[in-house]
């Protein structure tokens, strides 16, 4: 979801998409889908045909529960986090599954990248910066949590100490 700049706008120093990893493709989803629902089927079945019909009752809501978290791991994947680094400030633009949007802004000047490791667990990805705190990357795992922590510290150093290229200094030629 690239965000849309106006021609004299900052450009764009470090950009960053956020999106909660899934291992199904929608094909995946829908084959494991009808497996789940055909296998479930062929044992209600079986045990309505032993006389133990309670139990092929039961596998209907049980089936039903099953694609609706199903559905919901779906629908999940759908939101996203854009992360934009210029030289005014940060911009985060949360996407929920449902499609609204909400944009968080944080100014350069005294922002900091920090790593809080106090759970014990995944670390939190907090960007501070003068009595404000936003988390960012919720839906990434601890390795890649840390890449986008170096990667953004990175872009944050190279935008505070810019490198000029003047060839008349230049001591070659």
């Amino acid at each position: 979801m690239p965000a849309s700049i106006s021609p004299d706008a900052e450009p764009t120093r470090f950009e960053a998409l956020i999106v909660p990893h899934r291992s199904l493709s929608r094909r995946g989803t829908r084959i494991l889908a009808l497996a789940v629902a055909g296998f479930s089927a062929i044992i209600a079945l079986r045990f309505w045909l032993l006389g133990a019909w309670p139990v092929a009752l039961i596998s209907g809501p049980e089936v039903g529960l099953a694609l609706f978290l199903l559905h919901l791991n779906v629908r999940r994947a759908r939101a996203s986090e854009l992360v934009l680094l210029q030289a005014d400030g940060v911009r985060i633009t949360r996407t929920s599954p449902s499609g609204r949007r909400q944009e968080r802004r944080l100014p350069a000047a005294w922002l900091s990248v920090e790593l809080d490791e106090a759970g014990g667990g995944v670390p939190r990805l907090l960007l501070r910066t003068r009595g404000r705190v936003e988390e960012i990357g919720a839906a990434l795992g601890e390795t890649e949590k840390r890449d986008l922590a170096a990667a953004f510290t990175e872009a944050l150093h190279r935008l505070r100490n810019p490198v000029f290229d003047n060839p008349q200094l230049r001591e070659d030629g």
